[in-house]
This record gives C-alpha cells, sequence and structure tokens, in this order.
C-alpha cells in the first residue's frame, strides 16, 4: 500500500469528494476534528506532573497557560491526523462520518486549523512556560502527526511507537515548572509510554475487523489475538514496576504506593485472565475500560500523594 498520496492528487480527491452533496460543518464538527476527549485525558497527565513538580503549591498563571499550549498543540495534531487519515475513516463504521472524510470540513480548513493550533500551542508554552516546555510539544507533535499516523499504515509498531507522543503532556508539564529533564521526568514519561500498548491493542482486539476493511496492520489483525495478548502481558508486567519507582524518586508518599500498588495487581490478573477467557472481546473490553480507570487513578493518585505530604 502506498505510505502517501501526493498533496495535489489527494486535494484533486477532496475536490471531487465535495461535489456530492454534503451538509455544511457545524461548530461540534470542528470541536470533534480536535478530539476533545482525547485532548483531555492528555491534559489530566500534565497537569498531575505539574502538581508534583509544584509540591501542591503550583503557579496557577504558569499552570493555565501550561494547559492551554499543551490542549492546542495536542489539538493540532487530533486535526492534522483527520487530515492524514480521511481516505482510512471512510472504510472504517466507527470513523465514518468524520467531518473531513464525509466533506462536511474540506482538506484544506483541516489543514490550516492545524497549523494554526500548533503555532499557537508552540507560542504560548514557549512564552509563557519555557522553551524546553515547548520542544516537548514538538516532540510529542511530530511522532503522532509525522511519524505514527503514516506508520499506522504499513507496521504493527505503530501502537509502541505512537507511546512516544502519548508521554508527552506529564514531561511538558514537569518541565514547564523545573525546565530540566531530570529522572522523575523520564520515569514520568516511561509510565504513560508503558500505558499506551495494553491500552490501545484492547482496543484494536475490540475494532479488529474495522481495521481489517481499512487494511490497516494492525497487531490483532496481523499476528492475531493470542499474540496481541501476550504482547499486552509484556507491556503491563514493566508498566507494573515503573509505576512504583515513582514511589522511591518522586518523593510520592505511602498513599500512592498503596494505591498504585492495589491498580497494578488488579491490572496483571486481569491481562493474564486473557489467556483463559473464553470470550476475547467481552476481555478485551472490560480491559480497555479499567485501563482508562488505571489512568485517571495514577493521576489522582499523584495529586492527593502530594497533598498529603506537602500540606
Amino acid at each position: 500500500m502506498d505510505q502517501q498520496m501526493p498533496m495535489q492528487e489527494s486535494l484533486d480527491a477532496d475536490a471531487a469528494l465535495q461535489t456530492q452533496p454534503v451538509g455544511p460543518a457545524t461548530f461540534q464538527d470542528y470541536v470533534q476534528l480536535t478530539k476533545p476527549g482525547i485532548t483531555l485525558s492528555n491534559l489530566m497527565t500534565t497537569f498531575a506532573a505539574l502538581w508534583l513538580a509544584s509540591y501542591g503549591y503550583p503557579n496557577w498563571k504558569l499552570a493555565l497557560f501550561t494547559m492551554l499550549g499543551t490542549a492546542l498543540v495536542i489539538m493540532s495534531g487530533a486535526a492534522l491526523n483527520n487530515f492524514y487519515d480521511r481516505d482510512l475513516d471512510k472504510k472504517m463504521k466507527r470513523t465514518q462520518n468524520r467531518a473531513v472524510a464525509t466533506g462536511r470540513i474540506s482538506a484544506r480548513n483541516a489543514i490550516l486549523l492545524g497549523i494554526g493550533l500548533l503555532l499557537a500551542g508552540v507560542t504560548v508554552l514557549a512564552v509563557y512556560a519555557n522553551p524546553l516546555a515547548a520542544v516537548w510539544g514538538l516532540i510529542g507533535h511530530i511522532f503522532y502527526v509525522l511519524i505514527y499516523t503514516p506508520l499506522k499504515r504499513v507496521t504493527t509498531l505503530n501502537t509502541v511507537i505512537g507511546g512516544i507522543s502519548g508521554a508527552a503532556p506529564p514531561v511538558i508539564g514537569w518541565v514547564a515548572v523545573t525546565g530540566t529533564m531530570d529522572m522523575t521526568a523520564w520515569l514520568l514519561f516511561l509510565v504513560l509510554f508503558l500505558w499506551q500498548p495494553p491500552h490501545f491493542l484492547a482496543l484494536a482486539m475490540l475494532k479488529t475487523e474495522e481495521y481489517r476493511a481499512g487494511n490497516l496492520p494492525m497487531l490483532p489483525v496481523v499476528k492475531g489475538f493470542a499474540e496481541t495478548k501476550r504482547q499486552m502481558v509484556l507491556w503491563g508486567s514493566v508498566l507494573f514496576p515503573a509505576s512504583l519507582l515513582l514511589f522511591v524518586h518522586a518523593s510520592l508518599g505511602y498513599v500512592y504506593l498503596l494505591v498504585m500498588g492495589v491498580m497494578g495487581i488488579v491490572y496483571m490478573v486481569l491481562l493474564l485472565q486473557g489467556f483463559k477467557t473464553k470470550d476475547d472481546l467481552t476481555w478485551a473490553r472490560k480491559l480497555f475500560g479499567y485501563s482508562i480507570l488505571y489512568l485517571t487513578v495514577f493521576c489522582a493518585a499523584i495529586v492527593i500523594s502530594t497533598m498529603v505530604n506537602y500540606y
């Protein structure tokens, strides 16, 4: 499969699409173009890291602009991802009604919005936080838009590579306060990087037939469910101890250790149950839901443990 479509041919195809009758774009279409759910979940990790770096006493102006700049960069990546994937989105049920895929939002408007949001976000981070925060915003954006998005069409490793972009938001929050990449910054990066493969592979299992229809080489499509579950266990078994290392290096107290210890054990039990389950999709749905809960509790445990330690 071709990895890229030449820009002019791509835009010509969009022009042909837009000759078909489609409704006008709504404000909600533009909101969904920026994937607000993904943006908010990433901001949760940014805030938790910023809170930890501030020992629970953040500079609220810095916090506000860091969150704003990070949000703008993430929204930019989502808009440009919608632009790039519009041909694939038409082939999959859960994405076929996206505004760029249907032509309600033109390819040019999606590109312009994505570029504008990126410039605004990087500027906000550079000016109101620090250049290092802006650099990490760019790193996350580049890996998501220019590396992960095209590689999604050609390799099962796309989920792993995409983990780099998903691990950038907490680093932005940390370095916005500290201005340095110390051990805690790298551990935050590591935890978020390791969390993503089990999460997104569970989703890939649930959407296997749609990915197959889109001719996307996701791991469950190429290697099957057994290999996918094996890799999920491997990633989870490294995530568990990595999450506990923050207790040692980030001055997080026993509240964090207890909560994340329990969450990690439960996660491993659920992952191992996949080898014996008779209903792979029900198991994948349960694991996908738990992975979201795990991330939410992880962020909450950082915030609460910091408050217990320093208030």
